[in-house]
């Protein structure tokens, strides 16, 4: 186990790019197999095969690293296994160093993205890649560091607006588009938990409740939690969001998405509501708290699932299971956890007959994730090694 940083190695293989991502590769495996070991289900002897696969070679560790991918990738995996087997906790200690160098490396580039006022991107501040991502990682492993205060500082930044060209722009907007086939002239301000301002909101309220605090930290909260009130649209069966926020959105004060995406984590009304009620719990605002458990609530009727064809975490059925899952053990009314052993007998009845062969192995679109979220309808109380934390639903 070499990070890149050390060994000065550049470039990477294929296969080991694949290797050292959470999302496709078989850290993802390695992962599930960890959470078997700690709940009894699985062996360590497994789980060490698995994980030995995951970090075998060089690790990258250079800017563009993040949760998801090398570095904080595998450390966060490291994590988990430390936590329930000491023998991993000198391979999780090295690791760490890596990744806390590497997050003042990426701070002090955003530092001078600011200074030369250019927008933020994607790949600085979303939870695969970003800093958001980095910051998740940190909460878990470092929650008393001056450097994971730094992140959520830099985060704070994210919510001051920016003026360009005469025009407020969120702190978080970015001037390319959410992907090459969708296209927002003037760039937008993404509103998803991958990408947007869930996610920031989730951190942000995660670190509160912690008391993980830093000056504007409670005003931020407020920004956010403003945005998703001033964006919201009352559908005919539940409330949701647009995935994104165009200038041309912010000219005329309405979105040019007309009608609701599916209800996901990643970017749908799921993720977004989770995201809300992790800051009502945060702030203690019990109506706000009320009122995301409802919307999560009414996402999760037989209606809005029956539009689910995808059973991964980031658009589908396990993503949808594990973040209401995670709501229900927080909310007051019972209403989320009244729905979800039917919404765990539909995920293992689909995973059961299905013969899609395109699915990958990984955590966040493939086999790794949609069991994962299985072995959440099969125990009782959180995941064991807290896998989901890389959501930043808990």
């Amino acid at each position: 186990m070499i990070p890149a940083a050390a060994a000065a190695v550049e470039t990477f293989s294929a296969d080991d790019a694949i290797r050292q991502s959470l999302a496709r590769g078989p850290a993802g495996t390695a992962l599930l197999n960890i959470e078997r070991a700690r709940t009894g289900s699985g062996s360590w002897n497994t789980a060490q095969a698995h994980l030995r696969r995951a970090v075998a070679g060089p690790i990258d560790a250079a800017e563009h690293t993040g949760l998801y991918y090398g570095a904080p990738a595998l450390a966060f995996l490291l994590q988990a296994a430390a936590d329930g087997n000491p023998r991993y906790r000198s391979a999780r200690d090295t690791l760490d160093t890596h990744v806390l160098r590497l997050t003042r490396r990426r701070l002090t580039l955003t530092a001078r993205r600011a200074e030369r006022g250019d927008p933020t991107t994607f790949a600085e501040y979303d939870l695969f890649y970003g800093l958001t991502g980095i910051g998740a990682l940190l909460l878990r492993s470092h929650p008393d560091s001056e450097i994971l205060a730094d992140v959520l500082r830099y985060t704070v930044s994210l919510t001051r607006p920016r003026r360009e060209n005469g025009v407020d722009l969120p702190g978080w907007w970015v001037a390319h588009d959410p992907d090459d086939t969708l296209p927002t002239p003037g760039g937008h301000a993404n509103l998803g938990m991958a990408h947007g301002a869930a996610g920031l909101l989730a951190l942000l309220a995660l670190a509160t409740a912690r008391g993980c605090l830093v000056d504007g930290q409670d005003e931020a909260i407020a920004t956010l939690t403003g945005w998703f009130d001033q964006w919201r649209q009352n559908g005919a069966d539940s409330p949701w969001w647009p995935q994104w926020i165009t200038r041309e959105d912010l000219r005329t004060g309405r979105p040019t998405q007309t009608s609701p995406g599916r209800v996901s984590w990643c970017y749908g009304t799921i993720g977004i509501a989770r995201a809300q009620q992790l800051a009502a719990l945060a702030t203690h605002d019990q109506r706000r708290a009320q009122d995301a458990e409802a919307t999560l609530a009414a996402a999760l009727t037989d209606t809005q699932l029956d539009r689910i064809s995808d059973l991964g975490l980031c658009h589908g059925l396990a993503g949808i299971y594990q973040t209401a899952y995670r709501a229900a053990r927080d909310a007051r009314s019972s209403a989320i956890g009244r729905r979800l052993p039917a919404i765990a007998t539909r995920l293992a009845q689909s995973t059961a007959s299905s013969t899609s062969s395109e699915q990958d192995s990984g955590l966040l679109t493939g086999a790794a994730g949609i069991a994962l979220a299985l072995e959440s309808t099969r125990h009782v109380g959180p995941p064991r090694t807290g896998w989901d934390t890389c959501l930043l639903i808990a």
